[in-house]
């Protein structure tokens, strides 16, 4: 009899553990958008699907317009976006809070096998090349801002984002601001109306581009270039420095954009929303194509396992999930940033 109860002991309890896994194991959690920090989260969903077995999280790289779309829609759980929404967005997803992850670099990727030199630009020549007023490599605007270098008399082919994209919100940002043709003509968008080139449905679409395309010229996260051997341009700062897209250019625009909003610390600034560009960033290390990227997530959750999970995820991304991203060139949040989005974490309600 005791080795019954024994067995019978066993076999429930089993049972009933074999019961809690399969439980969680039915907990999907959907999130969709920008394709920016697609390396780092695939890293991510990957680490944390791994310590927590029971949680799935599938995400889907479709640009940030459609993850913005989705999660305003609630078709999924939590969205992704390079490009903080605006008013009218936000008007339309209540209760919706912007959580930044990480800070990366967009660059001015480009197809020149011939040129052995570093290609140099700077705002106002990258602008009329988007803008088709500068249409031959050996254009006297790029000669100027490479002295020495014999450039290709060959035509440029400009490649955009054809999808709504945090990456185009980046890099119109950037261009808005030290282009005052850019400003007026173009503008700052999740999506523009683009005069010619060829069109690439996120980061990977423009990257293919880029590598089938001599003579083109692109804009990408950096991650994507450097998992892919694509050269990209030394930019022109805004103290002047030519600079190359790296984790310490990054790190040091957002440190300088940290003073200047506050002269102390960034997160003073950010407490509202989070919604802050940090493009064009003074400091002479400063690369100046920064920017943050963001988890779009509901104050008020409808499931309450799901909105523990995402809790609980968003825990960790802030604070164990940071050290996953130098690795692949993204640079950790600024600890004050991490404290106030501590906090409002704390503002995500579960249902009874």
């Amino acid at each position: 009899m005791r080795k019954k109860s024994i067995l019978l002991f066993f076999f429930t309890t089993v049972m009933v553990l074999a019961g809690w896994r399969a439980g969680w194991s039915d907990l999907l959690i959907n999130g969709a958008g920008a394709t920016f920090p697609y390396p780092i989260y695939s890293k991510w969903f990957d680490v944390y699907g791994k310590a927590n077995p029971g949680v799935h999280i599938n995400y889907q790289s479709i640009g940030s317009g459609g993850g913005i779309r989705m999660v305003t829609q609630k078709t999924v759980d939590f969205g992704a976006s390079d490009a903080p929404m605006n008013n009218e967005q936000l008007k339309a997803a209540p209760g919706l809070l912007h959580f930044p992850t990480l800070m990366g670099a967009v660059v001015l990727a480009y197809n020149l096998p011939d040129l052995k030199s570093t290609l140099k630009l700077d705002g106002p020549a990258i602008a009329d090349i988007f803008m088709g007023k500068i249409t031959k490599w050996n254009d006297p605007a790029l000669a100027k801002l490479n002295p020495g270098v014999t450039l290709p008399e060959d035509d440029i082919t400009p490649c955009h984002r054809s999808d709504g994209s945090g990456t185009t919100y980046i890099f119109s940002d950037y261009l808005s601001k030290v282009s005052p043709d850019w400003a007026k003509t173009m503008g700052k968008s999740t999506s523009l109306k683009w005069s010619g080139g060829l069109g690439g449905k996120g980061n990977e679409g423009v990257t293919a581009l880029l590598q089938q395309t001599p003579g083109a010229i692109g804009y990408i996260e950096l991650v994507y270039a450097l998992n892919n051997h694509i050269t990209f341009a030394d930019l022109k700062n805004h103290e002047g420095n030519f600079v190359t897209a790296s984790l310490n250019g990054v790190t040091a625009a957002g440190d300088a954009a940290a003073r200047l909003a506050n002269r102390v610390r960034l997160a003073v600034n950010m407490a509202a929303d989070f919604r802050v560009s940090i493009t064009d960033a003074p400091g002479g290390a400063s690369y100046p194509i920064s920017s943050f990227t963001y988890l779009l997530v509901y104050r008020q959750q409808t499931d309450k396992a799901k909105g523990q999970q995402i809790i609980d995820f968003l825990k960790w991304a802030l604070h164990d999930g940071q050290q996953y991203g130098p690795a692949l060139q993204y640079a950790p949040l600024p600890a004050p940033v991490v404290a106030l989005e501590d906090k409002q974490i704390k503002e995500i309600r579960l249902p009874k």
